[in-house]
């Protein structure tokens, strides 16, 4: 017999990747899920997110396993379809600036030692091991990690969208803020700006940055760190890269159409917010981090900004993922996340099993929203 009640009824907030992907699997299972998005689909930081598929560095030990779990959940998409545009798997390119090598090589040791494939290079190496790169943008020694890959999350959310609506989801669009109806003691559903409510067993709350502020009301204290941001597209041009790459000044992936998708932070305090939520940044500004971006592209081709987004990056105030149910209200789920990307799929599949099932997915234990209380 299963434990999963068909019919369950969930409202997630938020539709970029983290309330796509658990929308879909809930829909898998049976459930019968609204989906109530501020404005449109990934138009938050799904939608300027550099979404680099990794779990290179130094973390915790669980999320390291997390992580390991979420690549190869798009490994396992990668493989129906190899040849989609906006999921490859090219691996990651890092370097250090000029002068700390150490940091580089300590790096790529601690890497090795929990057996994350990592590879040591001197700029002569690299082009035997990924193609078009500038080698001589490499100060001293560059680490090459060939299992990492990247996503397009915008073509991701429309992917998985295409289940949903064959499922029966219900989307809703343009709902403005939304908030988290309680009765009982328990979450019971949704309200929206517009007066509308949408009743349900659970709540999923994943609307990036905002995360924290609509769960608030709800006495569910969850730190935000959440900086500003900018994702920058380029026009197309002819390359040959296929790494992921994070530099001293720019990171830089292949984007769908021969275009690149750039971000860093260096140029943060350039960004303006404004009163009405919008914000602005220099035109130079934006085609300096292009012309960063080129110094790294074999051939230095002249790299020409086609759009940027610019908005809050998921941060929680511990830098760990904030994954599962609140103590305080029961019923009400979060997905609160940096690497929503990487996560995304994943993610979706842990938290839709606990909402349905009300069994706690051991891979989740140390994320949970309580650890703030």
């Amino acid at each position: 017999m299963s434990s999963i009640t068909p019919a369950k009824r969930v409202a997630i907030i938020g539709g970029g990747i983290l309330g796509v992907s658990t929308a879909v699997h809930l829909l898998r299972e049976g459930a019968a899920v609204t989906l109530l998005t501020e404005r449109g689909l990934a138009s938050e930081a799904s939608g300027r997110s550099l979404s680099w598929l990794n779990s290179a560095g130094e973390r915790s030990t669980p999320y390291h396993q997390l992580r390991l779990a979420g690549v190869d959940r798009y490994r396992t998409l990668f493989a129906t379809d190899p040849a989609r545009e906006w999921l490859q798997f090219g691996g990651g390119l890092m370097w250090n600036p000029a002068g700390q090598q150490d940091a580089t090589a300590a790096r790529h040791a601690y890497e090795k030692s929990v057996g994350y494939d990592s590879k040591l290079l001197a700029p002569a190496e690299i082009a035997a091991a990924t193609p078009g790169i500038d080698a001589t943008a490499v100060p001293d020694n560059a680490i090459f990690n060939p299992g990492e890959g990247w996503v397009s999350l915008p073509d991701l959310v429309d992917f998985l969208m295409e289940e949903f609506h064959a499922l029966g989801g219900q989307l809703v669009l343009n709902a403005g803020k939304a908030s988290v109806v309680v009765d009982g003691g328990r979450a019971a559903g949704v309200d929206t700006a517009a007066g509308d409510t949408y009743d349900a067993d659970a709540v999923l709350v994943a609307c990036g940055a905002a995360t924290p502020a609509v769960v608030a009301p709800l006495g569910v204290e969850i730190p935000n760190a959440s900086p500003v941001s900018m994702l920058v597209v380029t026009k197309p041009v002819e390359h040959d890269v296929k790494a992921v790459l994070n530099t001293p000044r720019a990171a830089i992936r292949p984007n769908p159409g021969s275009t690149f998708a750039l971000d860093h932070d260096w140029y943060e305090d350039h960004i303006t917010e404004h009163a009405d939520g919008s914000f602005d940044i220099p035109d130079a500004v934006v085609q300096e981090l292009a012309d960063e971006a080129s110094r790294l592209i074999a051939g230095n081709p002249d790299l020409k900004p086609a759009s940027w987004k610019i908005g809050y990056k998921p941060i929680p105030g511990d830098g760990e993922p904030v994954l599962g149910e609140t103590g305080q209200v029961p019923g009400c789920f979060v997905a609160f996340t940096h690497s929503g990307a990487t996560l995304g799929l994943i993610a979706g599949e842990l938290l839709s099993g606990e909402i349905l099932t009300g069994n706690k997915h051991p891979m989740l234990a140390t994320f949970r929203p309580g650890r703030f209380s």
